[in-house]
């Protein structure tokens, strides 16, 4: 039925978890749950899986957190990883090995690969100037350097990235940057490091995606094809740190891998350490074989931020390695917003999913349910309280779980939970339900091997509509007392329903499958198992599957989100953004800021953040492009008075020329406000 039956055995990971804070339910609807779901799936299927994770240790990000704490890396990365085992046990994600990359057998891997990339000459030694803090004498990672976006004109954008407009950076791209150890300008110094040549692999890369359009998803497929078309460019593989996994060369003493050399390469170390204490050969599960290359199916689940690094940069690396197998798909989701607002770990704005397990003890399966509804499968989606509420109360209780309740009950009250028959063993043998139920399993198959684990929970609630479809139709309680047999019969068939419900719901719900299964008083079946019941067969007793969840539960939540929310504006009221260095007053005098008023405003085409706006300076009417789409809608801003910097030099941005900035207040929370004359002065008004 799928490309996926052609394989022996199947190497399914999730992205490795960063080490330096706890999960949250967009980790979850992100990589986790929709792998946990396709292993599930895989297993019931009989096929031969490994399914890996582990945490990711290394990097800038961990250094800078053990600052801020006043205490060690090592330190960071033992509470979280501990923390983060945990919390995916409690919640009952199906790892065969959740391992870290701080082990001996990862950093001997990573500096395996890098020197059989080394020694082909791969790699390309470039002695390039990169930024230095000279009170603190280091060079300075990507994540150490703050600065202006030239995108967007965010202030605070990291050097590799600028988290509002998305657009990927280089230190050097920054428009002032700043030391964020020191607060000091940085400088230049020249330092060597060792590059992976994308711009050599892209004609290898360019064949290799296209030949997935149709199986990729399309935000997947779409994604890569926008940074191929933007060229490929050398990236550096290793990184003047030191916390991370040492660069194996004697020239290069003090420097370390880039993370996302490493962490991928994670991915091995954990099947291998998993292989170690199975007993079983991790190459199967990773290298080419010899007469056969379609033997394993590698498979990455991953959020959308990582695509670039598993669809672009790792399979480069494999590639260029040569001895391994490439992914054969990379699912990923997009974001997953909660109650109207981004999820953000800096605002305490989410749903940690520690918190989550001890608030609401034993409904890890209720939220399985909710997030697989909502899972963001080809555009971000959203979590609310109330539509948690409204889907286990709604769905759950009163459809799945109202079906398995009432049958249970009948077949108590008036079989004392005795499943008999005066033909021996009890076979669904209705016609009907049978094909109906068949053509569910194929529809549930299709979209599970599409990676479409929305619909194909709907697939499996389509069993319990069918079930209490069926039931109340026949109305058993009734005809036993006109036609008993005919009562018995509806019955029994309603028990073979349960079964397959439980089958199909192990994926989804695995600890209430074993709840239904523990009622039937069945060992659990898998796709191909055969459902009967022996002449005689004893039920257990009946259960409740799900508790409603009522109004005060869900108002504590949104209670304590709301508490959160007012903790952190009134810590940013009083946190004090540091000034920067002093200038002179000439170097002010050179800025020419004038007042001006909006006179168009549009949305920039394939952003979300840019508006395109055409302002009266007073001097002349000028294109500006400006980062300003996440808080004001265009239509609302036409006759807006601003201040606007008319001596900014031109920039082209999106293939837009801007020719001006114009200023902008931000809080604490990153919200912006117009900087404006009170009163009506006219456009060209200096600002002085």
């Amino acid at each position: 039925m799928s490309q996926l039956n052609n394989f022996k055995r199947y190497t399914i990971t999730s992205a490795l978890p960063y080490a330096n804070g706890p999960l949250h339910i967009g980790h979850l609807a992100g990589a986790y749950l929709p792998a946990d779901i396709f292993v599930r799936y895989l297993r019931l299927k009989k096929k031969d899986v490994v399914y890996i994770c582990g945490s990711d240790e290394h990097g800038a990000a961990i250094t800078i957190k053990a600052k801020k704490e006043g205490t060690t890396p090592q330190a960071i990365i033992d509470k979280y990883h501990n923390q983060i085992k945990q919390s995916f046990e409690d919640f009952g994600i199906g790892f065969d090995i959740y391992h870290r990359t701080s082990s001996a057998i990862h950093h001997d891997l990573s500096q395996e690969f890098f020197l059989n990339l080394y020694e082909k000459d791969e790699f390309v030694e470039k002695l390039t100037e990169q930024y230095y803090d000279e009170d603190f004498d280091q060079f300075l990672a990507d994540r150490y350097i703050v600065g202006t976006c030239p995108n967007c004109h965010n202030e605070n954008a990291y050097g590799d990235q600028c988290e509002k407009c998305g657009t990927s950076l280089n230190p050097t791209d920054l428009i002032n940057p700043v030391s964020t150890l020191s607060g000091k300008p940085p400088v230049l110094r020249p330092t060597k490091h060792w590059y992976l040549p994308l711009d050599k692999y892209q004609p290898w890369l360019e064949q290799w995606i296209d030949e997935k359009e149709g199986e990729w998803k399309v935000n997947v497929f779409g994604q890569c094809k926008s940074w191929l078309k933007s060229g490929l460019q050398p990236r550096s593989m290793t990184r003047d740190l030191d916390w991370g996994i040492d660069v194996p060369l004697v020239e290069a003493k003090g420097k370390k891998l880039y993370v996302w050399m490493d962490a991928p390469i994670g991915y091995i170390s954990a099947t291998k350490q998993w292989a170690i204490d199975n007993g079983k050969d991790w190459q199967q599960y990773w290298k080419k074989q010899a007469n056969a290359d379609d033997d394993t199916c590698l498979i990455h689940f991953i959020g959308k931020d990582n695509i670039v690094f598993h669809c672009i940069i790792f399979p480069s690396i494999l590639h260029a390695h040569g001895e391994y197998v490439l992914p054969q798909n990379v699912p990923a989701n997009e974001f997953l917003n909660l109650e109207g607002d981004k999820l953000s770990t800096s605002r305490n704005h989410a749903v940690w999913l520690h918190e989550y397990l001890e608030e609401l003890p034993d409904k890890q399966d209720e939220l399985r349910y909710v997030l697989t509804s909502i899972l963001p499968e080809t555009s971000d989606s959203e979590f609310t309280w109330k539509d948690y509420q409204a889907r286990i109360n709604n769905e759950l209780v009163a459809i799945l779980g109202n079906f398995v309740n009432r049958v249970m009950i009948l077949m108590h009250k008036f079989y004392e939970g005795k499943v008999e028959s005066d033909t021996g063993t009890i076979e669904l043998v209705n016609t009907a339900i049978n094909q109906e139920i068949g053509n569910i399993y194929n529809a549930l198959e299709v979209n599970l091997e599409a990676y479409r684990f929305r619909q194909a929970l709907q697939n499996v609630m389509d069993i319990a509509r069918l079930g209490n479809r069926y039931l109340t139709e026949q109305e058993p309680w009734k005809t036993i007392k006109i036609d008993a047999p005919a009562a018995k019969e509806a019955l029994h068939n309603c028990l073979f329903i349960i079964g397959h419900l439980a089958t199909c719901l192990q994926p989804f719900l695995p600890r209430t499958a074993t709840k239904i299964f523990d009622m039937l008083n069945i060992g659990s079946l898998d796709f191909d198992g055969e459902l009967v019941f022996n002449n005689g067969h004893q039920l257990n007793a009946a259960a409740l599957l799900f508790e409603k969840v009522e109004d005060e539960t869900i108002d504590l939540q949104l209670q304590k989100l709301q508490n959160k929310k007012q903790a952190v504006e009134t810590e940013h009221q009083h946190e004090i953004i540091p000034a920067k260095e002093n200038i002179n007053y000439e170097t002010f005098a050179t800025m020419d800021i004038r007042t001006g008023t909006i006179l168009t405003a549009e949305k920039v085409a394939k952003t979300k953040k840019l508006l395109k706006l055409t302002i009266d300076t007073g001097i002349d009417q000028r294109t500006v492009v400006s980062g300003i789409a996440e808080f004001f809608e265009p239509e609302n801003i036409i006759g807006q008075k601003v201040s606007i910097l008319v001596n900014l030099e031109p920039r082209e941005i999106k293939g837009i020329l801007s020719q001006g900035m114009i200023l902008m207040a931000e809080n604490a929370e990153g919200k912006l406000t117009f900087v404006a004359p009170v009163e009506g002065f006219a456009n060209g008004s200096v600002v002085r």
